[in-house]
C-alpha cells in the first residue's frame, strides 16, 4: 500500500471518528432534552391536578359554609358526622383554616369588610371563613376588624 493510500485511509477514519462523535453529541442532547421533557412533563401533571384541586375545594368551601351554619341551628348527630368527614377530605388535601380570630389584620390572607369598635387592627369578627392549600390562599377570610374605639 502506498502512502497516499494511506493517507487517504487516515483522514477517511479521521472524518469517520469526528463524524462519530458529532452523532454521539446529538445522541446525547437527544437523550437529555427527552429526560427534560419527562421531567417537564410530570411536573405540569402535578402542577395542573393540584390547580384542578383547588378550582374544586373552592366551590365546596360554600357548601361547607352552608353545612357549618345549619350545625349552629341544629343539634344533628349526621350533620356532626358530615361535617366531620368533610374536615378529613379537606385536610387529606392540605387544606387548612386561616386563624383569624383575634389576630392582626393580614391583608394577604384577610379581606375587611367592615371597621367595627375594638382594638385597632385585630379581628374582631370573622363573616367567612378563609382557607390555605398547602401555602397557596384558596379563600381570605372576610373580616370585621376593630378601628380602635373602646366597645360600648
Amino acid at each position: 500500500m502506498d502512502d497516499s493510500n494511506r493517507q487517504d485511509d487516515s483522514e477517511k477514519i479521521e472524518q469517520l471518528e469526528g463524524r462519530l462523535a458529532e452523532l454521539e453529541n446529538n445522541w446525547k442532547r437527544a437523550v437529555a432534552d427527552y429526560q427534560n421533557l419527562q421531567r417537564r412533563t410530570a411536573e405540569e401533571q402535578v402542577t395542573f391536578a393540584a390547580f384542578a384541586n383547588q378550582v374544586l375545594l373552592r366551590e365546596l368551601l360554600p357548601v361547607l359554609d352552608s353545612l357549618e351554619a345549619a350545625d349552629r341551628h341544629l343539634n344533628d348527630e349526621g350533620l356532626k358526622l358530615a361535617l366531620k368527614k368533610f374536615g378529613e377530605v379537606l385536610k387529606d388535601f392540605n387544606v387548612t383554616e386561616i386563624k383569624a380570630q383575634g389576630e392582626v389584620f393580614d391583608a394577604a390572607k384577610m379581606e375587611a369588610i367592615e371597621s367595627v369598635s375594638g382594638e385597632q387592627n385585630k379581628v374582631i369578627e370573622i363573616s367567612e371563613k378563609g382557607y390555605m392549600i398547602s401555602d397557596r390562599i384558596l379563600r381570605v377570610a372576610r373580616v370585621k376588624v376593630g378601628k380602635g374605639e373602646a366597645k360600648n
